[in-house]
């Protein structure tokens, strides 16, 4: 069976005009441009089967958002193929578009002075969905975003957290079978953003929607996504599930350690990469190989109260990613 989603070797180039400083260089510029080609993704291939829930990651202008405007049709790619419900996204069908939908957390479609329903009926008549459909799935999803009795408001009276929502409504009035969510969370308090994943798996469970998400908040990830891509500068870097990402990009574990007496960091850097002190509280980044002789080694030679072996936090390796440029 067809994967939902296939890309093949997907890569976008942007020239852009380099202008000279000065009256000189302006003048020069107007007349004839030079430019310079800016690869925002290079040769990114992956495959994603129906019903999944896939996170997608990378830094500010690592290429997320423009892969995603090409697997929604918005832009068209410079090299390589899509296909996303068997369909060619920049030829803008119209099945394909009644099959897919695109959510950014830092635009809006609802009409900011109109009540919600307003916009919902609008877009029920853009998508053809008749009366009865309209009113049982206006019904499902006010359950299930709890946005009862908030569709008759203004969007501008309407909180951060609800305004989401009714974009999420919005968005999936007409069931569609893929998700592109760009940073769907941004901005939104922590119980707002616990209430959209809450209300984003029971869709993915109750539905078997796919799902392609991007965020920032690595809480968005970890409660919705097995399965993780991480694009760097343009290329994926990394497919698979999160604990291969830990294994792959952080060959190191921590190791906190409460002390009887205090310790400087050069006396502490003798028993790993010293990641903070705290009072008599020491973190450690130790490398995988060398933890239990690592760990033996502190314990024959301090005076340890406590001491707790863990991974570190995924965010921490994803930055480290993102600051070293090691991949």
């Amino acid at each position: 069976m067809m994967p939902i989603i296939l890309v093949e070797d997907l890569s976008k180039v942007y020239p852009i005009a380099i202008k000279e400083p000065g009256l000189k260089g302006t003048v020069k510029h107007f007349f004839k441009r030079n430019y310079r080609d800016v690869k925002a993704v290079e040769g990114v291939s992956f495959s994603i089967e129906a019903g999944e829930v896939v996170g997608f990651l990378g830094a500010n202008g690592a290429g997320k958002t423009t892969t995603l405007k090409m697997l929604t049709g918005l832009i068209y790619p410079s090299a390589g193929n899509v296909r996303v419900c068997d369909r060619t996204p920049f030829r803008r069908e119209s099945d394909f578009l009644q099959k897919i939908t695109l959510v950014m957390g830092q635009k809006q479609q609802l009409i900011w002075d109109l009540p919600v329903l307003d916009s919902l009926r609008i877009n029920a008549a853009v998508y053809g969905i008749c009366d009865r459909d309209y009113r049982q799935r206006v019904g499902e999803l006010t359950e299930m975003l709890s946005l009862e009795g908030k569709l008759n408001q203004a969007v501008r009276k309407l909180s951060l957290g609800e305004r989401m929502k009714a974009e999420l409504m919005a968005a999936l009035l007409h069931q569609p079978e893929v998700l592109f969510l760009d940073e769907p969370t941004l901005g939104l308090d922590i119980n707002a953003q616990f209430s959209v994943r809450q209300f984003l798996r029971e869709y993915n469970e109750r539905y078997q929607a796919t799902v392609l998400l991007t965020s920032h908040y690595m809480a968005d990830i970890t409660a919705l996504c097995k399965r993780v891509l991480l694009i760097h500068e343009g290329q994926l870097v990394y497919d698979g599930n999160l604990d291969g990402l830990l294994d792959r990009f952080a060959p190191y574990r921590q190791v906190q350690v409460e002390l009887a007496n205090p310790l400087s960091k050069d006396m502490a850097s003798a028993y790993g990469e010293v990641e903070s002190i705290e009072g008599k509280s020491v973190r450690f980044l130790v490398k995988r190989e060398e933890l239990m002789v690592g760990v033996a080694k502190m314990l024959a030679e301090l005076e340890v109260l406590d001491l707790t072996v863990t991974d570190p936090p995924i965010e921490e390796v994803i930055g480290r990613v993102f600051r070293t440029g090691k991949v």
